[in-house]
């Protein structure tokens, strides 16, 4: 199999494993991540995901181009569009497939293309030194087609974002971590020690706390902020009436961890 999923401790780390390839995504690897993100969406014991590439020289190459190409060759636009709006996109989770729990890429070598597109598809990102971002399509007379275009000038300053959607060309980690495209840079022998290290942080905190968090701040990025407030609110209020909440505040108090049951 090309898709590697383990699960411990409440983390599922989840390796596209097709090296020889840079770990490109052929459409049997791309089902076979859908239904590892559908697995982990429904697994209660499953809290928070690891994504990462085999190897050292590449997190995710994207799509292959060869295969990808000849399948989409037989349909016409009208059915690509209908295709697209109806199916997950590349990797699974870059259209129309939200687990509703946190994924963490841990990026080593290139995220290119399909890959960096994959990559902005998850919350967190952690790159290791000898990482390289681009979205090179206008090379190609193409342009991004999984989120590339939309959730890179989110995640960065539009003038950065529009640099490397327009020039097609790539940046280094370093300075992927100053424009904030990743959150850090560590050593490659490091890099999911520390994916790890965030997912155990995410792991101890309240499961409803953590899912309100996260839908709390995508739903408010394209409202206002009175409306955001509104929607943190109505976020905030069933957990105020968890049980999870009295057990938080029990376990301050007693100075001990608190035990999770997610209701």
């Amino acid at each position: 199999m090309s898709i590697r999923a383990e699960g411990t401790d409440g983390v599922l780390l989840v390796t596209i494993d097709r090296p020889e390839a840079r770990n490109a995504l052929s459409r049997a690897m791309n089902q076979e991540l859908i239904a590892v993100w559908e697995a982990f969406r429904d697994d209660r014991r499953c809290r928070v995901a690891i994504l990462t590439g085999a190897g050292n020289k590449s997190f995710c190459a994207g799509a292959d181009l060869k295969e990808v190409g000849d399948y989409y060759s037989s349909m016409t636009p009208a059915e690509r569009r209908k295709k697209a709006r109806a199916e997950p996109g590349l990797g699974g989770i870059t259209r129309n497939l939200d687990p509703g729990k946190p994924i963490i890429a841990a990026i080593n070598g290139h995220c290119l293309a399909g890959g960096l597109e994959l990559a902005l598809a998850c919350d967190i990102r952690i790159a290791s030194e000898n990482a390289t971002f681009g979205l090179p399509e206008v090379r190609w007379g193409l342009m991004p087609g999984a989120g590339g275009s939309q959730r890179l000038p989110r995640a960065i300053s539009l003038g950065a974002a529009m640099e490397m959607l327009l020039t097609g060309e790539s940046i280094d980690a370093s300075a992927a971590a100053a424009c904030g495209l990743v959150n850090r840079v560590v050593p490659q022998e490091k890099l999911l020690d520390a994916a790890f290290a965030v997912a155990r942080s995410i792991v101890r905190a309240a499961p409803l706390s953590v899912a309100a968090v996260r839908a709390a701040a995508y739903g408010g990025l394209e409202m206002s902020l009175e409306d955001g407030l509104e929607l943190e609110q109505a976020r905030a209020e069933p957990l105020r009436q968890s049980a999870d909440v009295q057990e938080g505040l029990k376990a301050f108090t007693e100075k001990r961890d608190p035990e999770w049951k997610g209701k």
